[in-house]
């Protein structure tokens, strides 16, 4: 699709004009969480419209291809599926006859500095064995851990998760879960409570970085990820994450919404405290009924929103807020295989809470690392020409507080990673290099208009989660929504989705328009 006409937006205003049946609503951004609100909005009875700043769909979630390497640019892992078949269901279609879904065994390995691993699965005689390998005294902790995981999962995710916490009194009617998850404690402390093995600790509390969290900081309510794995699997598609953002594609294209790409938008228009279109960087005006952010929620308010509209989310609020962390992502594929290495792997390095305290409090960019390694060819040989493989790895590291000049520090940076993986699992990685790409925090904020540049908004911290996060309904301006990692309930794909189902619980009925 092409980036939008000045036919098609004439023919939109003379539309608005004349009076229609069905009401409009634009969407700004076509990440997970874009597409998303897009496909319930429309079945909700809008007529829809997205609009895109980059040249392709997907965001974060994009795609690119070079040298002959298919690389998904953000997100690997897929849980609860079920948030996907959902949206197809809802366009008459089944997610089986469109998406190729593959169950990952192990879901990770997490490799530690002195060479074990850890097999991360979904088999619970295999946890138990891997648990035993390492400590058969934390065995029954371990077990103790699954109870109140699934707690978590119970109450946080599927009692809150799609709740829009629009009220004061949402918060109130979710007091009793967030205390009986006991949320006021860190994610490391309710594993540290349950378990005693200093590995088994990493293992068990990882999780909330794959969402932007400190694991020392973020509430134990994020424990419900690990049983949202246990329960749900985690899976890989065929084609990469990006052919599931294709599939979503497709399914509005079914329903006549159009994506114009290349249209980065620069202002919310507000009329008397109203949300009445978004203009575009070359002077367009798109009219709405509503407008949906799937933009990064801190640039949104900030750049999107003007001051005298913003009576809570002003520039003050906005940076007192406590931002995830940053990401250096290095895309790199190989002229041979590395059949050794899973599909997903955690290659730690020596210090956790030391590195994460750097990364978190300080802004400060370490000299050592901990990585995540995403080798796709391992499922799909078809991301990479024949006998190669195709790779990103993915390095936590301070937002752009960190006052780092990622310019001139990119390549001494990823040379030090490639030494370090090469010294551990990827042996003799720098003969076998073809292609290589870069993505860093200043990236982050520059190509995806990331506030800080960091990599998933808001830290979900307790007081940053919930009632606490900017509402899916706008508390500053009417008609204006907001939806993905930045609004609740979170990060992750999971959290993107559901926020879009959150929003369908607050957005107007469209025939409250006619």
């Amino acid at each position: 699709m092409n980036a939008t006409s000045h036919h098609d937006i004439n023919a939109l205003q003379q539309a608005l004009t004349l009076g229609r049946r069905r009401p409009m609503a634009v969407v700004i951004g076509s990440g997970f969480g874009g597409l998303a609100a897009a496909i319930r909005l429309s079945v909700k009875g809008y007529d829809v419209q997205v609009v895109e700043k980059l040249d392709g769909p997907g965001g974060r979630a994009s795609v690119f291809k070079q040298d002959g390497f298919t690389f998904d640019a953000g997100p690997t892992i897929i849980t609860a599926p079920f948030l996907l078949e959902e949206l197809w269901a809802l366009c008459g279609r089944s997610f089986k006859d469109d998406i190729d879904l593959r169950a990952m065994d192990p879901f990770y390995r997490i490799r530690f500095s002195d060479g074990t691993w850890f097999d991360y699965s979904g088999d619970e005689a295999a946890m138990r064995a891997e648990i035993a390998r390492f400590s058969t005294d934390d065995l029954v902790g371990y077990e103790n851990f699954l109870a109140d995981a699934e707690l978590c999962k119970t109450l946080g995710f599927e009692g809150l998760g799609a709740i829009a916490f629009d009220t004061i009194g949402d918060l109130i009617n979710a007091i009793p879960s967030f205390a009986r998850m006991g949320a006021w404690r860190s994610i490391y402390s309710l594993v540290a409570k349950h378990i005693r093995n200093d590995k088994l600790r990493i293992v068990l509390s990882f999780h909330p970085l794959l969402i932007g969290g400190n694991p020392f900081s973020v509430t134990c309510a994020y424990a419900l990820i690990n049983s949202l794995e246990r329960t749900w699997g985690v899976h890989s598609a065929m084609g990469g994450t990006g052919a599931i953002v294709q599939g979503l594609v497709r399914l509005l294209e079914g329903r006549g919404i159009p994506i114009h790409y290349n249209a980065p938008v620069t202002n919310i228009r507000i009329e008397n405290d109203k949300a009445v279109g978004v203009e575009l960087q070359d002077g367009r005006f798109m009219p709405a009924d509503i407008v949906v952010s799937n933009a990064d929620t801190a640039w949104t308010y900030k750049h999107l929103v003007a001051p005298q509209h913003r009576r809570h989310w002003t520039d003050r609020k906005i940076d007192k807020g406590r931002y995830s962390m940053g990401l250096f992502v290095w895309y790199f594929g190989t002229n041979r295989q590395y059949a050794d290495v899973p599909h997903h792997m955690m290659v730690l390095g020596p210090r956790y809470k030391e590195l994460l305290t750097d990364i978190f409090k300080h802004h400060h960019l370490a000299d050592d690392f901990s990585l995540y390694l995403h080798r796709p060819t391992a499922t799909d040989p078809s991301l990479a020409p024949a006998g190669c493989d195709t790779f990103y790895v993915l390095s936590p590291v301070p937002h752009l507080d960190s006052g780092t000049d990622w310019a001139s520090h990119a390549e001494t940076y990823r040379l030090k990673i490639q030494q370090a993986l090469e010294a551990s699992v990827l042996p003799e990685l720098s003969k076998h290099i073809v292609s290589s790409k870069m993505m860093t925090p200043q990236d982050f904020k520059d190509r995806l208009w990331s506030f800080k540049g960091a990599g998933f908004g808001l830290e979900p911290l307790l007081l940053q989660s919930a009632w606490f996060r900017p509402h899916n309904r706008s508390e500053d301006v009417q008609g204006l929504y907001v939806v993905g990692a930045g609004t609740h309930p979170g990060a992750g794909v999971p959290g993107v989705l559901m926020s879009a189902k959150a929003l369908e619980t607050v957005v107007p009925h469209a025939h409250a328009f006619v």
